[in-house]
């Protein structure tokens, strides 16, 4: 098996694909043009990684946002439980946490980069950083002979599985140069985007909230005046919006133009209208002496309580004795339901993944070779796949990496 096999890429995708493609008794040669390898992997939830989700396989389908039916052969062959033995058999336990989520035990993201690095070391996988891949080289059949690095080297290979990411995190080295280079052979690209991003709202006054972090409420995704999806748990107020794990799942189900979304919180989503009301007319009994401004206090934090206080429209100064049962119920229908327009999505570079990428019409399904040309595969991000947060992205970027390896 005198083949040379280049691996463009040294994050998830492409340490699995070198490692398998090495395996099977290929001369495998990974170029990242980082320093070190997995960057992208050492900040993925918030640097402990989940690495997977240990749902059934038809619910990780469901929680694939983009040409989920594309990657049923891939989830098939390489599962999730195929990755979290695979992790043990090089001396990762995992762990499960809430939503299914799987960690390594020791909650270090470096733990698994170390796996992966020992995975090809025992393939004997030749690995070369700092070195940028500019160019990928076919013959006049349309049949891969090699690649160009940025230094005009060339070098002859049988096959290259393209590995580099999406556009999202560009500093880890995710800059989008693997679409660029997939167009360049002529691949149809479905134009990037960003996926699991936060939100940029209209509303000025959201700046007085920055670092408010709010857990177990429920958000609502409103297009115009529909429902899109409701998701709950925690998020976060930044200067320019809205952010936290429940924010970044709704930003998946928005599509241009963003102006024609909003989001409504429910503060209290345990309560009904009735019980939310039947609480503050306790509270505000036990308070009736108390101006409005210093009754709320049990109620919300306190960042929050200036921005309730001026959204309510009842006189900060006024005796809570003297709020009106009509006040009383716009107060409550404002914990229920605390409004903010859609301005925009924060810029892909921020993006936990990129939408769009190299279009699944034209890669096989089976083996992630291109259908145009002959020797080309593609795995993982670069690939117009992405999913929810929870450990399906990386599942992704494994299993197509899995079967590229062990089909180029």
């Amino acid at each position: 098996m005198g083949n040379k096999i280049i691996v463009i890429g040294g994050g998830a995708a492409g340490m699995i694909a070198a490692g398998f493609a090495s395996n099977r008794g290929y001369d495998v040669h990974l170029y990242e043009k980082n320093d070190k390898l997995g960057k992208k992997i050492f900040i993925t939830g918030k640097g402990r990684c989940n690495f997977t989700n240990i749902s059934d396989i038809e619910t990780i389908m469901e929680n694939i946002k983009r040409n989920p039916l594309f990657l049923y052969s891939a989830l098939y062959s390489f599962t999730n439980e195929d990755l979290i033995t695979f992790f043990n058999n090089l001396g990762v336990p995992s762990k499960i946490e809430r939503g299914n989520r799987v960690f390594p035990k020791s909650d270090k993201s470096n733990d698994i980069i170390k796996a992966l690095h020992k995975f090809m070391n025992n393939n004997n996988v030749n690995i070369h950083l700092n070195q940028d891949v500019k160019k990928i080289m076919v013959d006049k059949k349309n049949i891969i002979n090699g690649i160009i690095l940025s230094t005009g080297e060339k070098i002859r290979a049988d096959k290259v599985i393209i590995a580099t990411g999406g556009m999202s995190y560009p500093k880890t080295g995710s800059t989008g140069h693997g679409i660029r280079m997939s167009e360049e052979l002529g691949h149809n690209i479905i134009k990037p985007y960003p996926s699991l991003v936060p939100i940029v709202v209209n509303e000025l006054w959201v700046k007085d909230l920055q670092g408010l972090s709010l857990k177990n409420v429920e958000v609502t995704l409103y297009k115009k005046d529909k429902i899109v999806k409701k998701e709950f748990g925690e998020m976060i107020f930044t200067h320019y919006g809205v952010s936290g794990p429940i924010i970044l799942s709704l930003s998946a189900d928005m599509e241009t133009p963003y102006s024609q979304y909003s989001i409504s919180i429910n503060l209290k989503p345990a309560l009904t209208e009735e019980q939310l009301d039947s609480r503050l007319q306790r509270d505000f009994e036990k308070k009736s002496r108390k101006q409005y401004k210093n009754s709320l206090q049990d109620l919300f934090p306190s960042k929050l309580i200036p921005v309730i206080i001026k959204l309510s429209n009842i006189n900060e100064s006024k005796f809570v004795h003297q709020i009106t049962r009509e006040e009383r119920k716009k107060l409550v229908t404002l914990m229920q339901n605390f409004i903010f327009t859609i301005e925009n999505l924060r810029p892909i570079n921020e993006a936990i993944v990129t939408a769009g990428g190299v279009d699944t019409k034209e890669i096989n399904p089976s083996t992630m070779e291109s259908k145009l040309i002959r020797g080309l595969y593609f795995a993982g991000e670069v690939i117009d796949v992405d999913a929810l947060t929870g450990g399906y992205n990386l599942q992704i970027a494994f299993s197509t990496g899995y079967l590229a390896g062990m089909n180029c």
